[in-house]
């Protein structure tokens, strides 16, 4: 094989979640991932020092670190964790209760018996906090007050620290006093974020890299009609001018800030979202940038097609994806990385659900297979393989927050004697680019185009209210009518509006138990403007963007029983009772690309079987699933369980059932597919009984990779029926 350069580069960010003027700060997303993935990331790192990586932090989340750690400022969630248990008004009580499990429960509440247990006790998604409120207790409020934190600890903290581990080990009744310890335990971490990476930075482990400062959307900043290159017919706002001085602002204030923190001027930066045009050239190159990086789609739209994968997966020319290019613009010259799309969001979405061991191995075949790919086509130089992904989202979704796999690949990485980890200035100083793109096609690194950001009327309208708060700021400004200090501190609020976040939550694509909070804090910003002009804002901006609250997991409960042959056939009265995902959107900032093949799962039950019904979105499933080799029913209740469909398409799949990876036998699953595929397991098979959970997810195989996941986070939850299950639903 020929040897492989390979290039990690870890994307942290958070947004400005800090209402400066109102001295609010809602969320306490930088300090919990700060204590878990910003600090637990580095000290990986540190273990390893063999092993190279890129890091991306973009100032917005530096700038909220050093308010922690250096200008004491909290956020509501610790405001209400230090707060004495018998001290909490009936409003704190129900903050805690509706926000102290805002966590991913199958790795991050049920591996701990007692935040499981509150977490029973809470009853979320049945009761309000006003309902729950009784059953909790002073002593139990201690404790969730104790675990929604602990949980946000990196596992490599309890390795380090004896206390914090014989902390945990307690497990319950800690008193007032030990919280206290545990939450100072928290900023002291903190306090180490900053100091760790600049110690791997100057001992030449890592590289730095900076991002816009408020991490906007540098395309649309620039010019609005970009996104119709991409999607032609989409509906743009109203007003279409630019904001190139304000780009220009978030990238001066960047690299500023990331030159004061740690001593050096960034050379790379990942763009906000992997967002980049032609356009961006002279921008960044003049501000000293000599390197940026985005997703492949973009290189595939860029070079029409000519890289690019098949139907099944497989890159056309691959070695044109793995090595740098050069883009040209007025004189001035970038060098653009373009990420491995496939092989960054196996780590993002796929590798939580296998064994550390096998991850790392599939991680290392796959990287061989390229090796392999690539020999003889660029002897002058190693193969550049980037993998870029968010550096906190998906460790939430892993065991142990993915240490045993991140530890496990680093290892093997640098005992491969033909892969070599490399910070990306370090590859670019060997071997700079040769090839010339000749124009850098605008997109993001979802989809590659532009579509969770503008286009959606809400989206749009949003847009709109940013621009004509702008018109008002340039205004006053030009007008000269008010100090220099409040128009600085004007244009502050206007710049983070402009950040890429706030328009993520808009629209149809996502969605989360937060989205009035992100649309009030968008618009709390707009007003801010207006505040420090000493104007009155204007009342659209007191009406909220977002239209009506969504469940994150979207999906209906079984009413009834349900009669169903399984035949593959669309019947609809069979499965009128049944509940329903509707696949649509994707979770966290690395969204997987395309829509994916299904487009609805039902779900149900008779009184012996659990049924399950899959329709794919273009066309019978006899077609479009002819191309995926398995599909897999994942248990998560009842544990070790998992249903192995292989070729789904055909009319009588074969069905086999699993425990603890040993076949069942006489399971007697039934599988069909025709029009829809149509799946029904015995409850006796998977060995449960009346009023037990069943929780599930599913997956689609092609070419032993994972392709598409439903839901596309969590699971479906449900409970065998009781004999009196139909009385039930129809008294309520």
């Amino acid at each position: 094989m020929h040897e492989v350069a390979l290039a990690f580069l870890w994307h942290q960010h958070q947004p400005y979640y800090p209402d400066d003027v109102g001295r609010e700060n809602p969320m306490p997303w930088v300090r919990l991932h700060g204590t878990k993935d910003y600090w637990g990331m580095a000290m990986l790192l540190r273990e390893v020092p063999e092993m190279h990586a890129t890091i991306n932090l973009v100032p917005s989340l530096l700038v909220q670190l050093n308010a922690y750690t250096q200008q004491g400022h909290e956020d509501t969630h610790l405001r209400v964790s230090r707060l004495p248990a018998d001290g909490l008004t009936e409003e704190d009580m129900n903050y805690l209760l509706d926000n102290f499990f805002m966590v991913h429960p199958e790795q991050m509440i049920r591996p701990f018996k007692r935040y499981a247990d509150l977490y029973a006790k809470r009853g979320l998604h049945v009761d309000s906090a006003a309902q729950a409120r009784k059953r909790f207790t002073k002593k139990d409020i201690i404790d969730l007050q104790c675990w929604s934190n602990l949980v946000w600890f990196h596992p490599v903290a309890f390795e380090t620290d004896r206390d914090l581990a014989d902390f945990r080990a307690k497990g319950r009744h800690w008193t007032e006093s030990e919280k206290q310890w545990l939450l100072d335990k928290q900023l002291e971490l903190l306090r180490q974020v900053v100091p760790l990476h600049q110690q791997l930075y100057e001992c030449g482990q890592i590289e730095l890299t900076t991002t816009p400062f408020f991490h906007p959307i540098m395309p649309l900043l620039l010019d609005k009609r970009l996104a119709r290159r991409a999607m032609p017919n989409v509906e743009l706002p109203k007003y279409m001018d630019g904001y190139p001085d304000d780009l220009r602002e978030h990238v001066r204030r960047a690299i500023s800030y990331h030159e004061r923190t740690f001593k050096h001027k960034p050379r790379g930066m990942w763009p906000s979202e992997g967002s980049v045009c032609q356009g961006l050239v002279p921008l960044l190159a003049d501000s000293g940038i000599q390197w940026i990086a985005t997703d492949e789609e973009i290189l595939s739209c860029s070079t029409e097609g000519w890289v690019s994968r098949d139907a099944n997966g497989f890159l056309r020319n691959p070695e044109m994806l793995y090595r740098p290019w050069r883009v040209e613009e007025q004189g001035r010259v970038l060098q653009v990385v373009f990420r491995d799309h496939a092989m960054s969001d196996q780590i993002g979405f796929h590798y939580q659900r296998y064994q550390p061991e096998h991850a790392v191995a599939d991680f290392i075949g796959k990287l061989e297979a390229i090796g392999c790919a690539t020999q003889g086509n660029a002897p002058q130089r190693p193969t550049l393989v980037s993998i870029i992904l968010d550096g906190e989202n998906c460790w939430e979704y892993y065991p142990n927050s993915g240490v045993e796999f991140l530890r496990g690949l680093y290892r093997a990485v640098v005992q491969h004697p033909r892969i070599r980890p490399v910070r990306i200035c370090d590859y670019l100083d060997k071997h700079p680019a040769s090839d010339r793109l000749g124009h850098l096609f605008p997109g993001s690194w979802i989809q590659h185009n532009f579509g969770i950001w503008i286009g959606h009327p809400e989206c749009n309208r949003a847009w709109d209210l940013l621009h004509e708060t702008r018109q008002h700021l340039m205004h006053a400004a030009a007008r000269k009518a008010k100090p220099a200090e409040q128009i600085a501190a004007a244009r502050q609020e206007l710049l983070i509006a402009e950040g890429s976040d706030w328009f993520w939550w808009y629209g149809d694509s996502h969605s989360c138990a937060q989205d009035g909070l992100f649309d009030r804090l968008f618009r709390k910003h707009l007003q801010n403007v207006y505040t420090l002009l000493g104007d009155e804002p204007p009342a659209e901006l007191s009406k909220p963007i977002r239209r009506g609250h969504r469940r994150w997991q979207a999906y209906t409960e079984p009413r009834g029983l349900l009669s169903v042959r399984v035949d593959g056939r669309r019947t609809y009265f069979e499965w009128i009772n049944a509940g329903r995902y509707v696949c649509s959107g994707s979770r966290g900032a690395m969204s997987m690309s395309g829509e994916g093949l299904i487009c609805d799962l039902y779900f149900g039950f008779d009184p012996d079987r659990l049924l399950l019904r899959l329709d794919t979105r273009n066309g019978p499933v006899r077609d479009q699933l002819a191309s995926v080799d398995s599909l897999k029913v994942h248990f998560v209740q009842p544990q070790g369980f998992e249903l192995v469909i292989s070729q789904p398409a055909q009319k009588q799949p074969a069905a086999k059932l699993y425990r603890n990876r040993l076949q069942v036998a006489e399971a007697a699953v039934e599988a069909a597919a025709d029009l829809i595929l149509e799946l029904a397991i015995p409850f006796q098979s998977l060995a449960v009984q009346t009023d037990q959970p069943v929780q599930f997810w599913l997956e689609l195989i092609r070419a032993e990779r994972s392709v598409e996941r439903v839901p596309n986070q969590g699971v479906i939850e449900t409970i065998v029926p009781s004999p009196d299950y139909e009385l039930i639903m129809w008294q309520a």
